[in-house]
Formats: structure tokens, C-alpha cells, sequence
């Protein structure tokens, strides 16, 4: 971490313990839902208390089954997430973040579901996908120390 600033590299995507293979982005949104309290006596203001809260992740990456030396890659590729997650219905655990123990490393943790897997495969260009994850229930936050 270069002048207290992390380089986006060193976050990654991991599904069920494997890393995402050839991620090339990746974002995290935590929501926090709020419910309304507005009444005739909130003067024409809005009132707020907390509600629902919720997470979803998402990933692009390049597509690809084998690497550069044609062995198969290591690391969760498009035809596995639709194998193991939408084709079987299943959930699993997401980790979304830096995964050494260096203090201050932040990496965050739940159980999501596949929403979405798309594949696009542009005229001589790298074909890419992406992949949506919406979390079920706690997002777990964990700092080195």
C-alpha cells in the first residue's frame, strides 16, 4: 500500500474459496435501506429510521478455459460458475477483498447467489464476462490486526 493508497489489483473475487480467474474489475455495494417515519407533524419534512439492509458484488474478467501454456486454469472460469451456481441452484460463499493477514487488510465475507452471467465477444477484441452476485443475509467485515 503505497502512501496509505491500495492498489485495486490486490482486491479479488473469491467463490467458495477458489479465486475468480483473469478478473480484470470488481465492485462490492452495501446498502442500507431506510423506512419511513414521516408524519402530518414532520412539517413538511422527510423522517428516516434504519431498515433493511443489504449487499451485492460483481465482476468482470477475460474469458478463457486454459492459460497461455494450454492447461487448464486455476481459478473459477464463466463455465464453472454456471456449472457449480446457476445450473445447480446453489449459494456459496463470496469473499470480496484483500486476503493476507498484512495489518489493515480488509476483506469482506457472506453467502450470495449467481443473479446474473453474461458473455460478450467483440469483433477481434477479448472476449470478456461478467458476473453478479446478491448477497444472503450478514456481511461479515474482517481487518488484519
Amino acid at each position: 500500500m503505497a502512501n496509505g493508497q491500495l492498489n485495486g489489483t490486490d482486491l479479488k473475487v473469491y467463490a467458495a474459496g477458489t479465486l475468480v480467474a483473469y478478473s480484470t474489475n470488481c465492485s462490492i455495494n452495501i446498502n442500507h435501506s431506510l423506512r419511513s417515519t414521516s408524519s402530518k407533524e414532520s412539517g413538511g419534512w422527510e423522517e428516516n429510521m434504519e431498515g433493511m439492509r443489504n449487499w451485492d458484488l460483481s465482476c468482470d474478467a477475460l474469458y478463457a478455459w486454459l492459460d497461455a501454456d494450454g492447461n487448464p486454469i486455476s481459478g473459477l472460469t464463466l463455465s464453472e460458475l454456471f456449472t457449480n451456481y446457476i445450473h445447480t441452484r446453489a449459494s456459496f460463499e463470496v469473499t470480496f477483498g484483500v486476503t493476507t493477514s498484512v495489518t489493515e487488510d480488509t476483506k469482506y465475507t457472506g453467502t450470495a447467489w449467481i443473479t446474473s452471467l453474461s458473455l460478450t465477444a467483440p469483433l477481434e477484441d477479448t472476449s470478456t464476462y461478467s458476473v453478479s452476485m446478491t448477497g444472503s443475509g450478514a456481511l461479515l467485515q474482517t481487518i488484519a490486526s
